[in-house]
């Protein structure tokens, strides 16, 4: 390809081995990420097959999806969770991966901690069993999420048969009011454009908002990329970026450095580079995000009302939208403010870091949560996410408030393990997903900044932070 071209063309070219007779192209991957539980199947058809992984510096493993997060030390809370956490650490072994023991205080979420460790490097396609590997897009690397027979293929070849996607630029644009943050306008953008609306795409998030985003809050947005359908999400390399990945442990030093960062300064799209499609979005005056259905589209500001499915001129929207409503309790027309909460949830891929943390903690300092709410967790993303939030005190602001405090994992983000809702609790989550029983069999799921759960927390219903 000639002529100007885009973040995600200088990625895919610079990776493409070669292109099939069907137009799918074999693509290298550079990096990959295993979990506990998505990986056993692929390494046991790897050893069925005779072969085994073609670069294993290439690959980080730690368990974060069906692990206990309290009283560790008690051992794994059920037979399937053991068998998956034994099978990663002895795959580990006999293929020499790296791994993040539970016992190692950088074990946490993988697209925490790969960031933090400076495993996640700008330019690289990055793969993982698990759909929000679009995390690493805020740091212009293509990163998606694939399946089990994918995972052995990775493993076993370094690269991928996949379809191009076609690519779409969001633009997001104005200075964000006082309390609203990344997750907001990531609700924002999938409630304004529907939660297909980036099907068969790979997102660049562009604008003046976006380039005011820590890196934290630029992973969040790629994190709800997926959420609104994409393939991925990306964001270009600016000095934030560099920033951020200078004297990171696994990040490059001396002089690696110095010509690393002079081919991430090219990791941008050209000036006059076209799109398959273009959004935009203004959130100037955007107010503080809770969704109120079964999908991260049916969303609206705090200030407003649960919608009626009978104002939805979509036949197949209004029945989805009724049939939410009902499971979720609500009826048309509702203050989002009256919404009375069971359960409060800080954690998860999407907003699990000290950023996260320290939000939440300075609505919580010096108030307690209220009597209604029956638990409230706070589960940080990582080991190092924990240490420093403690270093900060904010682990005590936490506790006196009346949270519980855990180790590190995805916890009640998909409700594998013992942190999970029950028939008919009502969560005010920082997670990514609701649909029906995500968290829970019968559970009740809102998505919410860590800013909204926190006033949440305290009100023991959903109100604006700012009101705090």
């Amino acid at each position: 390809m000639s002529g100007p071209k885009t973040l995600f063309d200088k990625l895919w070219q610079s990776h493409a081995i070669a292109t099939t007779d069907n137009g799918s192209t074999l693509l290298y991957v550079d990096a990959h990420l295993l979990n506990e539980v998505t990986s056993p199947q692929a390494f046991s058809s790897l050893r069925a097959a005779g072969r085994k992984p073609w670069r294993s510096g290439s690959v980080l493993a730690t368990a974060d999806h069906n692990i206990p997060t309290r009283d560790r030390e008690l051992g794994m809370h059920d037979a399937l969770a053991q068998r998956q956490l034994q099978a990663l650490y002895q795959n580990c072994d006999d293929y020499s991966i790296a791994l993040y023991r539970l016992d190692d205080w950088r074990q946490g979420i993988l697209h925490v901690v790969a960031p933090e460790q400076g495993e996640t490097l700008p330019g690289t396609t990055i793969v993982c069993g698990d759909s929000h590997t679009s995390t690493h897009g805020a740091f212009a690397a293509i990163a998606f999420g694939i399946g089990t027979s994918d995972i052995e293929h990775a493993l076993a070849t370094q690269t991928l048969v996949v379809n191009r996607p076609r690519t779409m630029q969001v633009e997001i644009t104005g200075t964000l009011p006082p309390g609203v943050v990344a997750k907001d306008v990531a609700l924002a953008f999938i409630s304004t454009f529907g939660a297909d609306c980036a099907t068969g795409h790979a997102v660049e998030f562009i604008g003046d908002t976006v380039s005011a985003m820590s890196m934290e809050s630029r992973m969040t947005l790629c994190n709800m990329s997926i959420e609104a359908g994409a393939r991925c999400g990306l964001i270009a390399v600016d000095l934030t970026t560099l920033d951020y990945l200078e004297g990171r442990a696994k990040s490059p030093k001396g002089r690696q450095w110095e010509a690393a960062v002079a081919h991430w300064r090219t990791l941008h799209t050209d000036p006059g580079a076209a799109f398959d499609r273009v959004l935009r979005l203004d959130v100037s005056n955007l107010r503080s995000y809770v969704t109120w259905g079964t999908s991260p589209h049916m969303a609206v500001t705090v200030n407003e009302r649960v919608p009626d499915p009978r104002d939805e001129p979509d036949a197949v929207r209004r029945a989805a939208a009724q049939q939410a409503l009902e499971y979720m309790g609500l009826v048309p027309g509702m203050p989002m403010d009256e919404i009375v909460l069971d359960k409060i949830f800080i954690g998860s891929c999407t907003n699990a870091r000290i950023e996260d943390l320290r939000m939440a903690a300075s609505i919580l300092q010096g108030r307690k949560i209220a009597g209604t709410i029956r638990q409230a967790l706070v589960v940080p993303g990582s080991g190092l996410v924990k240490r420093q939030a403690e270093a900060e005190g904010l682990r005590q602001i936490f506790c006196e408030a009346g949270f519980e405090w855990r180790e590190p994992g995805c916890s009640m983000c998909l409700g594998m393990n013992n942190d999970s809702l029950g028939e008919g609790e009502r969560c005010a989550s920082t997670s990514n997903r609701n649909f029906e029983g995500r968290q829970g069999r019968g559970g009740r799921s809102h998505l919410v900044s860590p800013a909204m759960a926190a006033a949440a927390a305290v009100a023991g219903h959903f109100i604006d932070p700012e009101a705090l």
